[in-house]
């Protein structure tokens, strides 16, 4: 059988025959050869309509899409375009296509000459606006999302966007200096008190310094970094998860493993002009500081107490630059947080702990042993046979609590973002005898089964799997496949809905030698397969739902891969065969009844249920005052409100858990360990969704 990537080969190679036969001239003059950008986008063209798991029809339709998707990643917030710049580039809304297949950049060229000259134009607002003190008595407001906001009708207009713009970053900033005024005070009443005037003049310097720097990097974007967000454009409305990669970017994507950051230990994505978190890295600095989540978008960039840099705009390389650093220093990360709330969040930069990456146990002493294991990814050392695997990892603990006694067990799976395919299904081995794990497929093959051929049963007693809104992946794979042999509870909130599988083609390889001229060109990453559960169900946009749903802080947000742009549908194919485990006594119609009884009755799941309604409601705000008695107001009454949810939750009981005896020797007198032990411990004895699997596995052994 001929595998992807020599057929992507074959396809260019023939594309190329036609390319050179056609009317390109490889060189002219002996300088840089024409017609580069025409190869390009006809290659890219081709290697969609080819390679990918569900080719789009590049028809008028296919069109309006790429069209609406790039003019929003072009200028989200509307501080740059007039409606009447709209209005002439609309004339293309139905053209991509054609433009497309005749690889041309027409619509392209003239929304970038449109654009580049409002940027200019716009330079003079800020420095004009800003150099006036604000009245901060006027009662007026600020919408703040861009998918509200109009295209300003004149320049006229548009000025008074930014006024109000400037004057909200502004008030923020203030606030803030307020407040760190009177810490100051507070700790010594003698420290110099500056005016109100003083500090809104202040406020107002920082920011002019903040787009100060913003202009001068968006001098530096050159048309080709515009080109690469309009050929994305078109790659997106296949799937979220492809795109293209100009070599620089490849570059950086293969340095930071799909933007994973040196220093931090996040993955990020650029999405409506916002640089969102998209993954935290287990063991790393972002995941041990832990207040930077998935879904936070990350506004402002600060070298430990200098002055923060504005990222919003910016290209992601450009952010991730900002964002890297030596180990030991600080980044000071403002982030907007999925309820419409800013937050600075101080991060140390670090080395991935690697420790903290890896499968760790404990034992929780009820009425019976109840064993955990927490799972924060599916890793594998695939240099080193000898490395860790976390399938492997899993077996160990999982010999370790029954050693100690266990009569049942808990397997969290929350904020675990998936990894190692392999290891997912060897994991899913150890709790069932032998038979299917999981389907693969391809857009024209026939779906591969992937079993557990082992008929040993590491485990065979009660099990709860914990999931919430960040396991994604082979994490939605192992709990997928345990929900359907009823081998296990699912418990949490419904899982991320990542249910495909990416491959990245390098255009310089696939492309012949006749093309060296023109090269480099980048590469595609294309989606290529889809997971399908053993019930025929595909993981892919609906997740995996859990038997029993707990209230989750983020429930009711937008958030995982249905919220994405033009993500891949849900869909069925056969249901492999399988039989559901049939050792136990589970009756889950009886344990959710159960459940549910019990989070009525739970304080903490009352506060947590209060909590997402309150996000929700504070998310779907997204007006501002900018008067400041109002803003300090609405301020204070959310810090309030946050606060008392905080402080409810410590009075959450405590559960009886301790390390294995192993586990403890293990730590030795290392003070690095040892501090993170005992966050772990911790963090497990209040955890409310533990407590509620331990109510379940009690209950399955009665």
């Amino acid at each position: 059988m001929i595998s992807l990537t020599t057929r992507f080969k074959i396809i260019l190679s023939v594309l190329a025959v036609i390319l050179v036969t056609g009317s390109f001239i490889l060189y002219k003059n002996g300088s840089t050869p024409e017609g580069k950008n025409e190869i390009l986008i006809k290659a890219l063209m081709q290697g969609l309509s080819s390679g990918h798991y569900q080719p789009e029809k590049v028809d008028d339709n296919f069109s309006k899409k790429v069209f609406k998707l790039y003019l929003e990643r072009l200028d989200y917030n509307k501080k740059f375009l007039l409606a009447s710049d709209v209005q002439q580039l609309q004339k293309y809304e139905t053209a991509i296509d054609d433009e497309l297949r005749q690889g041309s950049f027409q619509f392209f060229d003239l929304s970038a000459d449109m654009y580049e000259q409002r940027v200019k134009d716009s330079q003079a607002y800020y420095k004009e606006i800003l150099a006036k003190p604000f009245d901060f008595s006027k009662n007026e407001q600020i919408e703040l999302d861009g998918e509200k906001l109009a295209y300003a009708k004149s320049k006229e207009e548009l000025k008074e966007a930014w006024r109000k713009q400037l004057k909200y970053q502004t008030l923020v900033r203030l606030v803030d200096m307020q407040k760190e005024q009177e810490k100051k005070l507070e700790k010594d009443p003698k420290v110099e008190k500056k005016s109100f005037e003083g500090l809104e003049k202040e406020a107002r310097e920082k920011v002019m310094k903040t787009y100060d720097d913003l202009y001068q990097r968006l001098a530096k974007i050159n048309r080709e970094d515009h080109r690469a967000t309009y050929i994305n454009a078109v790659t997106n409305v296949y799937d979220p998860h492809t795109g293209y990669f100009p070599p620089k970017a490849k570059a950086d994507f293969d340095i930071n493993f799909t933007g994973r950051l040196e220093g931090i230990g996040a993955s990020l994505q650029e999405k409506d002009g916002q640089i969102k978190v998209m993954e935290i890295v287990p063991g790393s600095p972002s995941y041990l500081q832990g207040e930077l989540k998935p879904g936070d978008a990350i506004q402002k960039v600060a070298q430990g107490s200098e002055d923060p840099v504005l990222i919003e705009g910016m290209r992601i390389d450009d952010a991730i630059q900002l964002i890297r650093g030596k180990k030991g220093t600080e980044v000071r990360l403002t982030v907007k947080k999925p309820d419409g709330s800013t937050k600075v969040i101080p991060i140390i930069r670090d080395v991935i702990v690697f420790e903290e990456t890896y499968a760790q146990s404990a034992l929780i002493e009820d009425k019976a042993k109840i064993g955990y294991i927490k799972l924060p990814g599916f890793y594998a050392d695939f240099e080193n046979k000898n490395g860790r695997f976390s399938g492997a990892d899993v077996k160990k603990e999982i010999e370790k609590l029954k050693t100690a006694g266990m009569k049942g067990l808990i397997l969290d799976l929350r904020n675990n973002g998936g990894g190692s395919l392999a290891d997912a299904v060897e994991m899913a081995g150890l709790f069932i005898e032998q038979g299917p794990i999981v389907q693969v497929k391809t857009a024209s093959g026939k779906a591969v089964v992937l079993d557990d051929r082992d008929t040993q049963v590491q485990y065979g007693g009660p099990l709860v799997i914990l999931v919430n809104a960040n396991s994604a992946s082979a994490s939605e794979i192992l709990a997928a496949a345990m929900q359907d042999y009823k081998r296990a509870v699912i418990v949490g909130s419904p899982t991320f809905g990542k249910g495909t599988v990416q491959q990245f083609f390098e255009l310089d390889e696939a492309l012949p030698a006749q093309f060296n001229p023109y090269k480099p060109f980048g590469a595609l990453k294309l989606t290529t397969q889809k997971f399908y559960r053993i019930n025929g169900g595909t993981t892919q946009l609906r997740g995996v739902v859990p038997d029993v749903v707990l209230p989750d802080a983020y429930a009711y947000l937008e958030f995982g891969e249905k919220e994405q742009d033009f993500a891949l549908p849900f869909d069925e194919i056969a249901p492999a065969k399988y039989k559901p485990w049939n050792n136990g006594k589970l009756n889950l119609s009886q344990v959710k009844a159960n459940s549910q009884q019990r989070v009525a009755k739970n304080e903490s799941f009352g506060l947590i249920e209060e909590s997402a309604e309150r996000l929700k409601k504070q998310s779907d705000n997204t007006t501002r005052s900018l008067q400041l008695e109002k803003y300090l107001v609405e301020e204070k009454k959310a810090e309030a409100e946050a606060k008392r949810l905080e402080e409810a939750q410590k009075e959450v009981p405590v559960l009886n858990v301790k390390r294995l005896q192993q586990d403890l020797q293990a730590l030795g007198g290392d003070t690095a360990k040892l501090a993170r032990n005992k966050e772990f411990m911790k963090g497990l004895k209040q955890d409310v969704y533990v407590e509620e699997a331990v109510a379940i596995i009690q209950e399955d052994l009665k």
